[in-house]
């Protein structure tokens, strides 16, 4: 049984420190992902039962995030006054009470109601994950642990796809019993967090640490930092073209021919395939010292292999989810590590700038699939050359923010030396 020891000194944070990445990397499992990564294949089926059209579709896809706008900032707020401990705890239980009420909808309505409450709950989930890396590990073991932290974001992500519609659904009796299924698993994960979660040593009392900021200070302070907006801003158009992608590829599959079980392999392809190399690219954002040199790669796969889905042979489409999924999570973990590393962010509101930055990129995430979905009126493939637009647009923020990794530091001591 996982033991609890008190956590009193800098030595024994750096031993439960691993404890604490195994139920975040469990949580972004979940908490944070399975729970909305099953929707896209189980669209057919809700379709059917409630009479959706395409557009009400992308719309309930998008409402899951939408709550996220507002609700990410709150997050970060949470986070840093009360701590990870206490928020992860509750807004768990509340992510699996909130998400089991999905499978009550009996109209387009009720669902549209119950996605948007789940999303407001789960969206506080990954800014508090991401904090919880940012006060445990530090250094150079921040970008691996962050790549850690997202094989699990991933694991749920590409598993919901996989397993809902094909396994799940019609062992547990329909797509409402699903909804029961993760919900209650979600509550399950938060009793792991009453029993087991931890603040670090150093900031064992995180209302103190918060109080020593006012809120209102620390919130005028975060806004005027460049790198927050050009990074959310960057998170806002690749995460859009990401989750539109993500919402319409089964049903445009299945449109195509494919079926049931085949188009929702071809999105947890996507997802496996982040989660196989989220952790070798973060590790290695890490080692050669430069954050730009996977954001770039990223961002540019991204665009390329969502523009190619709709031109290229049925066989092909297995191998573009494979080149985009390579890099799907690691930008994720990568460009969050760029904003932690930022010059003058300080850990005590961390999950105040974390939650800003969350809250931009849910704006691309809410508005992209309706958006993208209603661009099918025009063609079956107009939607991903929209979502491919959306993620090369994402390089000229990146562009303009500045390299937080350890090469550009050495560069900077470097040409001081020279100065001096």
């Amino acid at each position: 049984m996982l033991s609890t020891p008190s956590i009193r000194s800098p030595q024994k944070n750096q031993r439960y420190r691993w404890y604490i990445l195994a139920l975040v990397t469990a949580s972004g499992t979940l908490v944070a992902s399975i729970s909305a990564s099953c929707m896209p294949v189980l669209f057919k089926e809700i379709s059917d039962d409630l009479g959706l059209s395409l557009v009400q579709i992308g719309t309930i896809w998008g409402l899951g995030s939408l709550a996220g706008i507002f609700v990410s900032i709150i997050a970060g707020v949470l986070s840093d006054k009360f701590g990870i401990k206490l928020v992860l705890s509750v807004f768990s239980i509340l992510v699996g009470i909130s998400g089991a009420l999905r499978g009550i909808s009996d109209s387009y309505a009720i669902l549209a109601v119950t996605v948007f409450i789940s999303g407001i709950f789960r969206m506080i989930i990954p800014v508090t994950l991401t904090k919880a890396i940012g006060i445990w590990f530090k250094g150079e073991k921040l970008g691996l642990a962050m790549g850690i932290s997202a094989v699990g974001m991933g694991l749920g992500l590409m598993l919901g796809p996989l397993i809902s519609a094909t396994i799940l659904s019609p062992a547990l009796g329909g797509w409402r019993n699903v909804m029961y299924f993760y919900g209650a698993i979600s509550v399950g994960m938060g009793i792991l967090w009453i029993l087991f979660g931890r603040e670090p040593y150093h900031i064992d009392s995180p209302r103190i640490a918060s109080d020593t900021v006012p809120l209102s200070q620390a919130f005028s302070k975060l806004i005027r930092f460049k790198a927050l907006w050009l990074i959310g801003l960057a998170l806002l158009l690749r995460q859009g073209c990401m989750i539109g992608m993500a919402g319409y590829l089964p049903l445009y599959l299945r449109e195509q021919g494919w079926g049931v079980a085949s188009a929702g392999a071809a999105l947890a392809t996507y997802f496996a395939a982040s989660t196989m190399f989220v952790v070798p690219l973060s590790y290695l954002s890490d080692k050669i010292g430069s954050r730009k040199a996977i954001l770039f790669p990223a961002v540019l796969a991204t665009a390329v292999c969502v523009a190619l889905i709709p031109v290229v042979e049925s066989s092909m489409v297995w191998i573009l989810m494979v080149c985009a999924g390579i890099f799907m999570d690691s930008f994720m973990s990568v460009v969050v590590t760029m904003l932690v590393e930022t010059k003058g962010l300080d850990m005590v509101n961390a999950g105040t700038a974390i939650g800003i930055v969350f809250s931009i990129g849910n704006i691309g995430i809410a508005s992209s699939p309706p958006v993208g979905n209603s661009l099918a009126s025009i063609n079956d493939g107009a939607p991903f050359y929209f979502w491919a637009f959306l993620a090369l647009l994402a390089l000229l923020p990146l562009v303009l923010t500045k390299e937080t990794g350890r090469r550009s530091k050495n560069l900077a001591g470097k040409e001081k030396e020279s100065y001096l």
